[in-house]
This record gives structure tokens, sequence and C-alpha cells, in this order.
């Protein structure tokens, strides 16, 4: 991988370990001379990460769509940042131009993103790993309900099994790096979306 989308928090928590979690991830980014990409702000874990990386020497490529540019105060010294017209585009480039996608504690916009590129791997729009840092135990109740959902019939086993977990970074990076999908079989075919 030489790259690795990053979701997480535009707020920073309120205990230590999430920004001490994001500072270790861009750390151990740079020591694997992986580019971070992520959603340009610097505010909230999204700050802590993008900073660590880059004081470091590493790379990191921002994308935000202009009417965020000022309320998530994008970060403006990346390598690179790209501004979109809205959320949708910002999520479709971040996709197009990683190798695999962590996602960190975060809120709303998080779970958003999360499931969206989970959604998109179940349907075959990409292959890439997709991990979620379990840090503190922030995601258990999130996993036990996708287990539910495998439970009660709304999500198979397969694709619940995308889902790579880990409480460690370099965990985590060792599961992506070794990942091989497997789908199961979906009512629709790629040519029909």
């Amino acid at each position: 991988m030489n790259s690795i989308l990053v979701y997480c928090g535009a707020n920073s928590g309120n205990k230590e370990i999430y920004e001490e979690t994001a500072k270790d991830l861009g750390l151990a980014l740079n020591k694997r001379n992986i580019s971070l990409i992520y959603g340009a702000g610097n505010v909230g874990l999204m700050g802590v990460i993008s900073r660590t990386v880059m004081e470091n020497g590493g790379k990191a490529i921002g994308i935000i769509p202009d009417f965020l540019v000022k309320m998530e105060v994008a970060n403006p010294n990346l390598t690179e940042m790209i501004v979109v017209e809205t959320m949708h585009q910002r999520k479709a480039k971040m996709e197009e131009i990683s190798d695999g996608i962590i996602t960190m504690p975060g809120g709303f916009g998080s779970m958003d993103e999360l499931f969206e590129i989970l959604t998109w791997g179940q349907l075959g729009l990409h292959q890439k790993p997709v991990g979620i840092l379990n840090v503190n135990g922030f995601y258990d109740n999130l996993l036990k309900q996708m287990d539910v959902m495998v439970d009660e019939g709304f999500l198979k086993r397969e694709n619940r099994n995308m889902v790579i977990v880990d409480e460690t970074i370099d965990g985590l990076l060792d599961k992506m790096e070794s990942y091989e999908p497997k789908y199961a079989e979906k009512w629709l075919k790629k040519e029909q979306l």
C-alpha cells in the first residue's frame, strides 16, 4: 500500500489516547512510506494526524469541499490539497487515490464514510482493505451491531468479514497488507450499477 485514506474525527474526543493514537498512526504511516489521504481538516484528530505526518517528513494529501474549507479550518501545510464541490466528490476522490482505508474514532461523518466505503466494497466497486482501528474499545458496540446484522439476516458473513479490526496500529496495517477480498454474491452485478 502506497497510500491510506484515514477517516477520523474533526474533534479530538475527551481522552488523550485518541490524539496519541492519531500521532502514532501518522508516524507509522511515515515509517512504512505510506502517504496519508484524508479530509484536509486542521482540527481534531484530522489535524493531529496530518500535522504529525508533515512535521516528520511524510506526505499528506487532503480532499475537501469548498464550503468546508473555513468550517474545518483546512490545513494549509499539506503536500497537496484538492478542493472539490460536494461531499460525494470528496468521498469518491479520497477512495480513488487510496490503496486502503482506516477508520479511527469519530462522529457521524466518520460513520457515514465508513459505511459508504463498506457498501461500495460489498457492491464490488472497490477491492481495497477497510480497517477499523479500535482505539480504547471505541468500536466494540458497533462491531457487535454488525454481528447482529448477520444473525438477523441483513448482512452476509462474507461482507461482515470485509471489516478488518485491530486495537494496534501495526497489527491493523499488517492485516491490511495481507488482505484478500472475498465477495458474497449480491443481487446486482457491477455492470448493472
